[in-house]
């Protein structure tokens, strides 16, 4: 009895443990890769936390009123082995971001494909096995 217990009690962790496994998504999966789109604006906060790193940004719309967007991008360590890090990205700067949106429709939200800085260097983020 005590061994059905014990494999009970491990094939629950197991699953358990697999869990964010199968809740991560694929890039294609949630953004419209076939569709680019451009915005330049303010950084307003950086979230560099695993799974993904977070930027928010706000710019003007046509009618120059100001609207947030947010862009999700590749893992903490991703940046770092292509040598980018967290102070690299300062509230405040003016940037230009190329951007695939949000297969919903939502033209305020995509995955960055690359950033332009005000001093003209660019990050370009290549989808890997995100």
């Amino acid at each position: 009895m005590r061994a059905k217990s014990f494999s009970g009690l491990l094939a629950v962790s197991v699953l358990l443990a697999a869990i964010p496994v199968f809740a991560h998504h694929s890039v294609v999966a949630e953004f419209d890769q076939a569709k680019e789109a451009v915005v330049k604006g303010t950084l307003t906060k950086v979230l560099w936390s695993n799974p993904h790193v977070y930027f928010y940004m706000v710019a003007p719309d046509a009618s120059g009123k100001q609207v947030e967007y947010r862009f999700q991008s590749g893992t903490p360590l991703n940046f770092h082995k292509a040598g980018v890090k967290k102070e690299d990205f300062q509230v405040g700067d003016t940037v230009t971001v190329t951007y695939s949106p949000s297969k919903d429709g939502t033209m305020t939200y995509g995955w960055m494909k690359m950033i332009k800085y005000s001093d003209g260097h660019v990050f370009v983020y290549r989808v890997g096995s995100e």
